[in-house]
């Protein structure tokens, strides 16, 4: 048997922050809801550590384990909304497209 290595991202202090928010603001939807991680576990078929996990934003678990605790919490959609209004990218286009941008 072949073992694999398991690699992770590199996730720098700002980027951490922004997933613990993240996890608190799954927590908070939880909460409000008035569900336990017990009951989140049970309706997505993941175990209460990796539920306990995700509300402290952490960068191990994947991206598809957010997405059904956000859909067991109606909050799917929510993540559809990141990167929708991409206000960077639309001064580049528009500085390119005014010829004020250059590739060096």
């Amino acid at each position: 048997m072949i073992e694999t290595e398991r690699r992770q991202a590199l996730i720098f202090p700002r980027q951490q922050h922004i997933l613990k928010i993240l996890g608190e603001n799954i927590k908070l939807a939880r909460k409000r809801r008035e569900l336990t991680q017990q009951l989140i576990a049970e309706r997505t078929g993941l175990s209460r550590t990796t539920i306990r996990k995700v509300e402290q934003g952490n960068p191990g678990v994947s991206i598809g384990h957010y997405l059904v605790v956000l859909a067991t919490l109606n909050l799917a959609e929510d993540l559809a909304l990141v990167a929708q209004d991409d206000e960077f990218g639309r001064k580049l286009q528009d500085a390119k497209l005014l010829g004020t941008w250059s590739k060096s």
